[in-house]
């Protein structure tokens, strides 16, 4: 297993694709659907799905275009279901004064264990940046999909609605940071780091 981060869209999100020699599952795509689909063909593999952490307008830009092309299912926690086609909620016409608008999930993510393709993966439920933000925990492959929950040496924004200062750092510290020390921790933004580097060296976590 294989996993690709692409920087894209107008915030510069993070789009992983996580791939083997024939599938992929695309996480959060947030503008240039061109290139994702570019990248897929040369590595000549086939998306199965559209995994979203949340559904804020800067990591689900490309959503609609890549689901019509591939004819592939989004999917997304119930919490924030509404927020792909109402851009007051996915904050897009507060930001860029533009709406972002898409149809909604096919499938809600629930806690627990999920399998798509060969892909074995737990979605964990943690809210504190938005009220439907999870993250993807990858076990045998020692890493995790944070979205905007936790960033080399920075948190989640908490201003928005259904932010909370006090939710994020719950599910950081009683979540994510029960992971060993030495798993990779894949953003919504920025460089990847490590569970141990966030632990000693981020700023805004006091454990």
């Amino acid at each position: 297993m294989k996993i690709k981060s692409m920087s894209l869209g107008p915030l510069g999100t993070n789009c992983y694709l996580v791939y083997d020699s024939k599938d992929a599952v695309i996480f959060d795509p947030g503008g240039e659907a061109e290139k994702i689909i570019a990248f897929l063909d040369e590595q000549q593999v086939q998306p199965v799905a559209i995994c979203l952490t949340h559904a804020h307008f800067d990591h689900i830009g490309a959503v609609d275009e890549l689901r019509k092309h591939y004819v592939i299912d989004v999917y997304l926690h119930e919490l924030e279901q509404s927020w792909l086609n109402e851009p007051s909620l996915n904050r897009s016409l507060a930001f860029t004064r533009k709406e972002v608008k898409t149809n909604p999930p096919e499938c809600l993510l629930k806690p627990g264990d999920m399998k798509l393709a060969n892909f074995q993966f737990e979605v964990i439920h943690t809210p504190g940046h938005s009220p439907g933000s999870v993250s993807f925990i990858f076990h045998e492959e020692q890493f995790m999909i944070s979205g905007d929950v936790l960033f080399q040496q920075g948190v989640g924004r908490t201003d928005l609605p259904g932010g909370s200062t006090a939710v994020l750092m719950e599910s950081i510290k009683n979540q994510l940071f029960t992971f060993p020390n030495n798993w990779n921790v894949y953003p919504g933004h920025g460089e990847k780091t490590t569970i141990g580097l966030e632990k000693s060296n981020n700023p805004y976590i006091q454990i």
